[in-house]
């Protein structure tokens, strides 16, 4: 199985967002990320969702998410040129001086943007792509990671 990029328009309406995710799980189907946000039109939303499969089944994905009445527009992605970022938040422990030396200097080593120091935690943020986000959360493992959150995969073709 490998992992497809497929950015999905669709009318930005109630409801939709379920139908969409309905229709993966009714049929077994697992997303592996999904990001959703309006476009340059305020009544359109574009999905970005990654979702791991095989030819076939990604096949059948496409065809059953442009049979939902609120799709515009179903694109794969994957193997185009593409510019596609996630966004991290970590907040690491950081109880001494030396780690709160070391956490500071990885971000800036990184390109990682400090977002706030607390008392007893630093909060790191990073937008990137997968490879980068990855090597940064493992960079900062070793310090305690207290909470995490992640986007998924924001993708747009390039042209």
């Amino acid at each position: 199985m490998a992992k497809f990029v497929l950015s999905v328009l669709v009318e930005n309406k109630f409801g939709v967002l379920a139908r969409v995710s309905g229709l993966f799980s009714a049929r077994g189907f697992n997303i592996s990320s999904l990001a959703v946000g309006e476009t340059e039109d305020p009544e359109v939303s574009r999905m970005t969702i990654v979702v791991e499969a095989d030819a076939k089944i990604l096949d059948q994905v496409k065809k059953q998410l442009n049979k939902l009445i609120d799709v515009i527009k179903v694109q794969d992605l994957t193997g185009e040129d593409l510019i596609a970022r996630e966004l991290v938040i970590i907040k690491i422990s950081a109880a001494n001086t030396k780690n709160r030396e070391s956490i500071i200097k990885i971000a800036e080593t990184t390109g990682a943007d400090v977002a706030d120091v607390g008392k007893k935690t630093i909060t790191i943020e990073e937008t990137g792509d997968e490879h980068k986000i990855n090597a940064l959360v493992e960079l900062l493992r070793p310090y305690g990671v207290v909470e995490m959150v992640r986007t998924g995969k924001v993708a747009l073709q390039s042209e």
